[in-house]
């Protein structure tokens, strides 16, 4: 392991919450979310629904997990399925929040997902003792008060302290694992395949590949410079990352070029007519593009995602265009995706509609074009938009399209975390 200078004793707890939906829909009827079996489901009136969690004895007994349709769960007396209820999942997800604020400072907790945070324990051994006793008590503690089991991940920063928790904690018994600077050699250099490793997806996987490299101890090795050239500032990261080091504040995204916001949705039917697609694109744009501007940021490059019905052969499409001025205005990424779509659209049978805006930059420094006075309008126009939404509520204020046949907004506005509450 290279000998690289860190910020001296610091320690990060990455904590997941098993089968966090599941398992809160199991408490809440009085059962036992290590026993029962149990699939939490989108809609338990569609035959397609998606499990959306799964308890472990269901994914052992049945081999149901995330991600499985509602259809391919067997008939059997001891299987319970409900629908989600995302509005009580947000609230105990919260509630936690609150047991880990006994132990360290708002500041110090970074809320991941609903169901996972990362908390940075630093200077707190005097009070809590070690990072696994903390880490117990708080196992202890999530049991006690909401009858939910965690694992939890322990290292000198967020990055360890995931990888940590998801290729060794998840898999012991006590759920409990430590990762420090020493063990990446030997814990970290042998992974495979490169997905495995946070913060690497498969499109930067297949760039690797064609690299030559194939293990997380490969990229460690490989030559910085040539990383560089392939992936700029993230090649550096990337690099970086495969020896363990990870500089980043508690919250920061893993890699800096990873920041997106996006957008997608299996549509309630199949859509055939084009108009109607381009309307429910027209909708998602606008999501994506007021998700950008809450953030005070603008993208440079725009993704648009078709996917085809399962009776069509052909799976879809994913395409995405850079344009001049990173934007997050409406109109501008709706032009982009409209002309991905003329361009691959072949018209078969849509089923799922995917938008997203990255390689992102702050807003402030956005370049607005002097011989566009237009521009600057809409841009302000949008945050005004915004605002409205915000103070009235997301139906408050919508696109015509949205009252229009196929418009999706105004139903999935209903919704909390695409699901019913």
């Amino acid at each position: 392991m290279r000998d690289y200078q860190q910020k001296p004793g610091r320690m990060v707890l990455c904590i997941d919450m098993k089968s966090f939906y599941a398992s809160c829909a199991a408490v809440s009827l009085g059962l036992d979310p290590l026993s029962c079996h149990l699939a939490v489901v989108g809609d338990t009136e569609r035959e397609g629904s998606v499990i959306l969690a799964a308890t472990p004895a269901m994914k052992r007994d049945f081999g149901i997990k995330t991600g499985n349709r509602l259809f391919e769960v067997p008939e059997d007396p001891k299987i319970k399925l409900v629908n989600a209820a995302m509005a009580t999942y947000l609230n105990v997800s919260v509630q936690v929040t609150e047991l880990f604020h006994r132990y360290v400072p708002m500041e110090a907790i970074h809320t991941y997902s609903v169901d996972e945070s990362f908390l940075d324990i630093s200077g707190t051994k005097r009070l809590w003792g070690s990072p696994r006793e903390l880490a117990a008590r708080i196992q202890k503690d999530m049991y006690l008060q909401f009858g939910l089991s965690c694992a939890v991940g322990i290292g000198p920063n967020m990055l360890l302290s995931k990888l940590c928790l998801d290729l060794e904690a998840k898999k012991t018994e006590g759920g409990i694992a430590s990762w420090g600077y020493e063990d990446v050699e030997e814990k970290l250099w042998p992974v495979a395949p490169l997905q495995k490793m946070w913060g690497i997806g498969s499109r930067v996987e297949k760039r690797l590949h064609r690299m030559g490299i194939f293990s997380v101890g490969q990229l460690a090795n490989y030559p910085l410079h040539k990383l560089e050239k392939e992936f700029g500032i993230m090649g550096n990261q990337l690099y970086y990352h495969a020896n363990g080091i990870d500089l980043s504040e508690l919250g920061a995204p893993i890699l800096s070029g990873q920041i997106s916001y996006g957008k997608s949705q299996i549509l309630l039917r199949d859509y055939k007519d084009e108009t109607e697609i381009k309307r429910v694109i027209l909708e998602m744009c606008e999501e994506v593009a007021a998700r950008a501007r809450k953030e005070k940021k603008a993208g440079q490059t725009i993704c648009l995602g078709l996917g085809y019905s399962k009776a069509v052969s052909e799976p879809g499409f994913y395409r995405q265009q850079t344009v001049q001025e990173p934007t997050n205005i409406t109109m501008e990424i709706y032009n982009v995706c409209l002309d991905i779509f003329q361009r691959n659209f072949n018209g078969s049978i849509v089923r799922r509609i995917s938008v997203a805006l990255s390689n992102i930059y702050n807003d402030d420094v956005v370049q607005l074009n002097l011989f566009n006075d237009e521009r600057p309008k809409q841009r302000a126009l949008g945050y005004a938009m915004d605002e409205i939404r915000r103070k009235h509520g997301a139906n408050s204020l919508l696109r015509a399209v949205s009252y229009t046949e196929g418009g999706t907004a105004r139903h999935r506005n209903t919704l909390v975390g695409g699901h019913k509450k």
